[in-house]
């Protein structure tokens, strides 16, 4: 009869052999932009290449999107919060630190948030609030959230993602992208411009709080989000140069498929061309062997990263 020491040994290597798999989350983020955007996720889902993606709670076509993702279980489906450059789910009273008092949407810039974030003109508890509510509205009408990610990748700053954490957990959702780059993926990404570049790579010195607070918070996330660097020229070279390199462990790629339509040009999004290029090199993912592709809800702590090393 094997010993203790044998079992334990086979399940160590069992979960060694666990461990040592590639995993691929590929998410697409925009899920209710509008109706080409939602099209271009449904088909890349029905090619079996898009596992999962992240709905924007109040969007031009979020109920279209609400209806595709309930007739289709087998896509993943989070929530895509929304804190900068778009309209709120609560009053304007409730959240007056995240609006500006011209228009009573968010900030329209990334940078005009982090000026309010930074000097203390930003309440966690309306970010807690606002974040809630996106969530409930997607939970309200019957969809299963399986995690949460943020709209410019805003939870990457902690005063953010505290807020942001509470609100998910009160939600029953214990999953988030982790929104930092790995260092093989950056090296991989050959086309970006060089200010961006600098920005991505400036940017991971959060990671190490990001990792710690999301431990704290009992969630669980992957490590490590490919494709960031690339977004807006992310073609079929790229796609083919990161699944090239991706070593084992278990990583999100973050896309932005659509179709480059009259509803795109008045959605404010800088993303256009990009998206339908996009959507083409993503099949791509469909001529490769050597990982399993998953959805946030395959996710666990066995496997994927707790936030502790």
């Amino acid at each position: 009869m094997p010993s203790h020491e044998d079992f334990g040994a086979a399940l160590r290597a069992r979960i060694d052999k666990l461990i040592s798999v590639s995993r691929l989350i590929v998410n697409a983020d925009d899920f209710g932009l509008t109706s080409g955007v939602n099209r271009s996720i449904i088909e890349l889902h029905a090619a079996g290449v898009l596992t999962s993606a992240t709905m924007m709670a109040r969007a031009a076509a979020t109920d279209e999107a609400i209806d595709l993702a309930r007739n289709r279980p087998s896509l993943g489906v989070g929530c895509h919060i929304v804190l900068v450059d778009g309209a709120p789910m609560l009053d304007r009273t409730m959240i007056s630190s995240l609006l500006s008092r011209e228009t009573g949407r968010f900030c329209p810039t990334l940078v005009s948030f982090l000026k309010r974030l930074f000097t203390g003109r930003i309440r966690a508890a309306e970010i807690e609030a606002e974040a809630g509510a996106q969530i409930a509205r997607l939970q309200d009408v019957g969809l299963r959230v399986t995690h949460v990610d943020t709209h410019k990748h805003t939870h990457m700053f902690p005063r953010v993602l505290r807020p942001l954490l509470r609100a998910a957990k009160a939600a029953g959702i214990h999953m988030v992208r982790n929104p930092f780059e790995p260092l093989w993926s950056l090296n991989a990404t050959r086309e970006a411009p060089d200010l961006r570049r600098l920005q991505v790579i400036a940017l991971r010195r959060y990671e190490p709080a990001f990792l710690r607070i999301v431990a704290e918070e009992g969630f669980t996330t992957t490590d490590g989000a490919v494709g960031v660097l690339a977004t807006g020229t992310l073609d079929l070279g790229g796609v083919v140069a990161l699944l090239s390199a991706m070593p084992e462990g278990t990583f999100e790629m973050v896309t932005h498929p659509g179709y480059n339509d009259a509803d795109l040009e008045h959605s404010q999004t800088r993303l256009l061309a990009s998206r339908e290029l996009e959507r083409n090199a993503l099949l791509a993912i469909s001529n490769f062997r050597g990982f399993e592709l998953i959805s946030f809800a395959a996710l666990n702590s066995q496997i994927a990263r707790t936030g502790s090393h």
